[in-house]
């Protein structure tokens, strides 16, 4: 009975150590942090290795745990694309993702420009996002192994601007994951009109 107690007082440990670790890496791909979080990162590596070692019998607990690692190999693979980018200077920090309050000059686009290029230039952080969500809801789905690239996203997200664009104008979208078939899916809606000016 203890050592059920310790196995799944671990699990929580370790999935409370995955949560901050994710915010940690998004504040730092955003600019806001310094450093790579990488203490956090071997801690969670860690406390899944012994977790690996451990006999485990009760298959909620089983399927808890093959859910925490499956889910760490994503965020592992997305956040060393992120890394690799970083490393080739393919990737730009969007402080302004982070701190919409707080934007700098750096990011802003020419008012001649069409609303459309200046959406553009939030495009990576809505990406990372989309990604993150789409990694958790496969996860919570059971599906196990990657979830769409980076590219296939931003295409699809081009795509699907585009379109909205042809049909409707220049009206502001938004994009969700949704799981509601049972399989998680990026779905595009228009924003509420909340100006009664």
């Amino acid at each position: 009975m203890d050592e059920r107690r310790k196995l799944e007082q671990t699990l929580n440990e370790v999935q409370s150590k995955m949560k901050a670790l994710e915010i940690a890496y998004e504040q730092y791909f955003a600019g806001v942090e310094k450093r790579e979080p990488q203490k956090t990162r071997a801690q969670v590596e860690q406390g899944l290795r012994h977790l690996s070692c451990q006999p485990i019998f009760r298959t909620a607990t089983k399927f808890r745990y093959q859910q925490l690692a499956t889910r760490f190999q994503s965020y592992k693979q997305h956040w060393d694309r992120i890394l690799r980018l970083m490393d080739e200077g393919k990737y730009h920090r969007h402080l302004a993702a982070a701190h919409p309050g707080n934007r700098p000059a750096a990011t802003a686009k020419p008012q001649g420009e069409n609303s459309a290029a200046a959406s553009d230039s939030a495009q990576p952080s809505e990406t990372d996002r989309l990604l993150s969500q789409l990694m958790e809801a496969r996860a919570a789905c059971g599906l196990v192994g990657p979830a769409l690239t980076r590219e296939k996203i931003d295409q699809f997200l081009a795509t699907q601007k585009q379109k909205v664009i042809e049909k409707f104008g220049d009206r502001p979208v938004e994009f969700q994951v949704d799981t509601s078939s049972g399989k998680p899916q990026i779905k595009v809606r228009l924003k509420k009109e909340t100006s009664h000016a």
